[in-house]
């Protein structure tokens, strides 16, 4: 006879749905103690020995036996001979009970967890400058501490990160100065520096020494705008002539295949720069750094999930992001020693 299992979970008791291979079905409510007393037996080898396990009198365990059979209405025992063995159909059972009992467990570290506190869920906001192996890095770490929390994270950018968490869609936010507003509370992580690069096969990383703007004035530069209006307005325009694209890693391939020149965070060109296949460029204004802070809503009473987020945020994002890397010291270097061999010659 084909069996099929639907198990609904309440408390110390399930429900046990027995689909037999004529389509219908008997319910019946199973205990999990039954389940533990099944497989106690198995592991045991014989009634008497799980008896002496689960500290009970045999004819208890037996009772328990025959009473699983008959809610399940299936013979999990073959009794014809001196000890008893799994059926066919009580093998089958047997995986099931195991599954079952596993989940139980599980349901009931999860519930204790969030009696403490814990939280079911964390949703998270990221501005898209946040170093990506510092991100990835975080939700291993995270996995690992809180195995039965879920995870949801967001990645936008500018204001988009404090319009997430404050129409609760995300419940902690990561945001440069940009997407600053007041009403949330604020923690600042790091700072990343921004860098003016462009592909070694553009016309400008042949230029020594410091750029204009007129110098700038038939390159194209490559602006991460916000995806809706009215947003916050465009950053460190210098060239009349833009191209604006809403996500950061599209910038950073036009920029790569020499279609103009942006502003990326440093931590992401760091490789680029170092295989020369981006420079740095030199422009008369300073280097812009970007502070990232976290940020939530006053009312919000953070659970330790968390809170683990906010205090290991900052270290993995200075980590991966320190504020200018020697790679990018020593491209603006060459171009500034360029041009004082050039002077003196």
């Amino acid at each position: 006879m084909c069996v099929l299992l639907i198990i609904h979970t309440i408390g110390n008791y399930l429900t046990i749905i027995i689909c037999l291979i004529d389509g219908s079905a008997v319910y019946e409510s199973v205990t999990l103690d039954q389940l533990r007393a099944l497989i106690a037996v198995v592991e045991q080898g014989n009634f008497s020995a799980a008896a002496r396990k689960l500290q009970r009198v045999q004819s208890a365990v037996s009772t328990s036996m025959a009473n699983l059979e008959e809610h399940l209405g299936v013979r999990i025992w073959d009794r014809s001979t001196k000890v008893a063995t799994l059926t066919p159909q009580g093998h089958a059972v047997l995986l099931a009970a195991r599954r079952i009992l596993a989940e139980a467990d599980g349901l009931r570290e999860l519930t204790a967890a969030m009696a403490a506190g814990l939280e079911a869920a964390v949703s998270l906001c990221i501005d898209a400058l946040f170093p990506l192996r510092a991100m990835l890095d975080l939700c291993a770490a995270f996995s690992k501490e809180f195995p039965t929390v879920d995870l949801r994270i967001d990645t936008q950018v500018m204001s988009a990160v404090t319009d997430r968490v404050l129409s609760g869609s995300a419940t902690l936010g990561v945001t440069s100065p940009l997407g600053l507003v007041t009403g949330l509370e604020r923690q600042r992580l790091a700072s990343i520096a921004m860098i003016p690069v462009v592909a070694r096969t553009h016309a400008l990383a042949a230029h020594q020494g410091p750029l204009s703007e007129k110098q700038l004035t038939n390159a194209v530069q490559i602006v991460l705008s916000e995806r809706s209006e009215p947003g916050v307005a465009d950053q460190s325009v210098l060239s009349p002539r833009t191209w604006h694209v809403a996500d950061l890693h599209t910038k950073h391939a036009m920029i790569l295949a020499g279609l103009g020149w942006g502003n990326l965070p440093e931590h992401l060109v760091r490789e680029d720069l170092e295989a020369s296949k981006l420079v740095a460029l030199r422009l008369d204004e300073e280097e812009r750094m970007l502070a990232l802070w976290a940020v939530y809503k006053k009312e919000t009473v953070l659970g330790p999930a968390h809170r683990w987020w906010l205090a290991k945020l900052p270290v993995y994002c200075e980590r991966d992001a320190p504020p200018v890397s020697k790679q990018a010291r020593g491209q603006k270097g060459t171009a500034k020693s360029s041009r004082s061999r050039s002077s003196r010659k």
